[in-house]
């Protein structure tokens, strides 16, 4: 899998992703400006909650093509003067767009180059020149006060498969038939896997996700954080659950519209999976975090004030429809994008995990 999405023939890599035209799936940032408002929001927040630490870094990891990055800015959010705005993004072909969206720092800024480059020793961060904006292709090596952001990054990092057998727990692997096509293989599962599915009742033949890589990256984000929050947004949902789906979790995106088997033709289509919320909250545990807030994204973006964004978007458009600039056409927009990251269906339906470290 992560060959499939992250090595050099990857769909990441070959600048696959989200957006509206000519992408392969919408996410949150991709609906409209809106959804980075409440981010800003949530962000001055933290801030506030941190005591206001200048400089003030938030990570945002799979930053993608930096939609959501210019969205935050663009709103101006109190903690800009303070801020450190670092995009991680593993693919250069959208770290090429970042920089299309972005002003992105030189090689000497805050945290290191817009580009590849040794991340054993980052410069430390500057207070008082926010806000500051840079892009580094792994997570940065030092400890920092503020926020790590991950929306829609776990459910993309590569997961094992289990399946319950008569005789117990087997693992789906892939490998090669007589014609070189690339075959599902039912091996026994080695027992650090089977462990973390080992008290799960569900009917033999049913298949589980087991999203260890996802598991090491909250511990590796959380040890970055001697004080901050790790925000995560993804799609959850408990081994019952999953069980239930009988293996609909597992998905694949390409224009738009699901796509085909996983083994189908790799790099040509995102795979995707609920994460095990079991396997989150231990994650948590282990990393010694805090939940603060734990909810669907429609919840979280009704208490970060999105009805007062919308009316508010709605008066400015009210005032300047008879000549409308752009203010007031964004503003007319709000509701509709109110509406797609609220949906209890899709994006709102996205589980929320606000995990704090003091």
């Amino acid at each position: 899998m992560d060959l499939a999405l992250y090595g050099s023939q990857g769909f990441f890599s070959r600048g696959g992703g989200a957006g509206r035209l000519g992408q392969d799936f919408m996410t949150s940032p991709e609906v409209g400006p809106l959804f980075g408002v409440c981010v800003a929001r949530a962000l001055d927040a933290e801030w506030v909650r941190q005591r206001e630490p200048d400089p003030f870094i938030v990570v945002e990891a799979g930053a993608g093509n930096g939609r959501l990055a210019r969205e935050v800015l663009r709103a101006e959010p109190a903690c800009a003067p303070a801020l450190h705005y670092v995009l991680v993004e593993r693919s250069a072909e959208l770290r090429e767009e970042q920089v299309a969206r972005l002003r992105l720092e030189p090689a000497a800024d805050a945290l290191g180059p817009a580009t590849d480059h040794d991340l054993d020793e980052p410069p430390v961060p500057v207070g008082g020149t926010g806000p500051t904006v840079s892009a580094l292709d792994e997570m940065p090596a030092l400890s920092l006060d503020g926020v790590v952001l991950a929306n829609e990054l776990l459910d993309n990092l590569a997961f094992e498969i289990v399946e319950r057998t008569v005789s117990g727990w087997a693992e789906l692997r892939v490998g090669l038939d007589e014609k070189d096509q690339l075959v599902e293989v039912l091996v026994p599962a080695a027992p650090d896997l089977a462990a973390w599915v080992g008290s799960v009742d569900v009917p033999f033949g049913a298949r589980l996700p087991v999203a260890i890589e996802a598991v090491d990256w909250i511990v590796n984000a959380a040890s970055l954080l001697h004080c901050g929050a790790l925000v995560l947004i993804d799609y959850t949902a408990t081994w019952s659950e999953l069980a239930d789906r009988d293996g609909g979790w597992l998905r694949t995106y390409a224009g738009h519209t699901r796509g085909a088997h996983p083994l189908t033709a790799p790099g040509t289509q995102d795979i995707t999976t609920d994460l095990p919320r079991e396997m989150v909250l231990a994650a948590a545990r282990r990393a010694g975090l805090t939940i603060a807030v734990d909810s669907t994204q429609a919840e979280w973006l009704g208490n970060l004030g999105i009805a007062d964004l919308v009316a508010e978007g709605q008066a400015r458009w009210a005032s300047g429809a008879a000549a409308p600039d752009l203010a007031a056409i964004a503003g007319r927009s709000r509701g509709s994008e109110a509406a797609a990251l609220t949906d209890a269906t899709g994006l709102g339906a996205h589980r929320v995990l606000v995990l704090t470290k003091q």
